[in-house]
């Protein structure tokens, strides 16, 4: 059985954001680190990655995270992230990342962040 990832691209307060859903696994983070990738490389330095319909997210899918935060800051830019499930923000306290990541309750407190 496996559990795609459903990925959606829009834009808010002038910011792109993309919305995720589903697991950030060994078997979806490549194709979210292809069209991450993309997005930064075609110019996208400000995003806002909304986790709030994420079921799962295991080491992979932090990997991924984290690569595009630094892609992202070596091209001046800001990366925000939405989260309000408490089990996805267990993963990020555990592995201590809520402190390298801007982590927001929404997405308009996240583009708010990310624009000041």
């Amino acid at each position: 059985m496996s559990v795609e990832l459903s990925l959606r691209i829009r834009e808010n307060a002038g910011m792109l954001v993309v919305d995720l859903g589903g697991e950030i696994d060994v078997y979806t983070s490549p194709k979210l680190r292809e069209r991450l990738v993309a997005l930064v490389t075609g110019g996208a330095h400000r995003l806002v990655i909304d986790l709030d319909d994420v079921d799962f997210i295991d080491s992979t899918g932090l990997g991924v995270l984290v690569g595009i935060l630094k892609r992202i800051r070596s091209r001046n830019g800001s990366l925000g992230l939405v989260c309000s499930r408490e089990a996805i923000l267990r993963v990020f306290k555990i592995t201590g990342l809520e402190r390298v990541f801007d982590i927001h309750p929404s997405v308009e407190a996240a583009t708010g962040a990310v624009t000041a």
